[in-house]
């Protein structure tokens, strides 16, 4: 008889360790504790706790691509389009930062474990922004893409970052729609 998959108890698991203690000092007995099983049967599922955080951060990213994904095909105009796909990074951002202080480890892309995760995920807002802004007959759209993904960069932090999201992106749509190509300033 085939043992049932529990990754997603096994992830779920690691969450609420990463909650806590952080990357470093979650154990493989933390997380098989906080699951309810041995230690042993944790590696039916996952490698090591480095594997576990490596899938946590995938799994993430990828639920947050979903929720981009999904905005990006509504029949919005596409400056609401544009919002969906940013309002995606941003959710994702401000949910891992609201949970604990630890959990912002998940979106480093500098980090050993996962910054390959995030650093794809930037990559695949980024071809998903710079094909509804083509749409849109944006001018230089994988520039405005960059710009659409520094804007929530720059709101992560902030305390009202949602409500300044929608007026930030119906600006920053605007005035790319509204300028030229020819009048964009030369890169410096």
């Amino acid at each position: 008889m085939p043992v049932a998959d529990r990754t997603d108890e096994v992830l779920d698991a690691a969450y609420t360790c990463l909650t806590r203690y952080g990357a470093r000092r979650t154990t493989m007995d933390d997380i098989a504790r906080e699951m309810g099983v041995s230690r042993s049967a944790l590696y039916q599922y996952v490698r090591n706790k480095d594997h576990a955080l490596r899938l946590l951060a995938g799994r993430l990213h990828e639920q947050a691509l979903a929720r981009a994904r999904e905005a990006a095909a509504s029949r919005d105009p596409v400056a609401d389009r544009v919002h969906g796909v940013l309002e995606a990074k941003l959710d994702l951002v401000l949910d891992l930062a609201g949970d604990s202080p630890h959990t912002a480890e998940l979106l480093d892309a500098e980090a050993r474990l996962f910054g390959d995760v995030c650093a794809d995920f930037t990559a695949r807002l980024r071809t998903l922004l710079t094909a509804l802004l083509r749409e849109a007959a944006i001018d230089e759209p994988e520039d405005a893409a960059d710009l659409c993904i520094a804007l929530v960069g720059g709101l992560e932090d902030r305390a009202r970052a949602k409500p300044l999201l929608g007026r930030a992106t119906a600006a920053l749509v605007t005035g790319l729609a509204a300028v030229p190509a020819s009048r964009t300033p030369p890169a410096s």
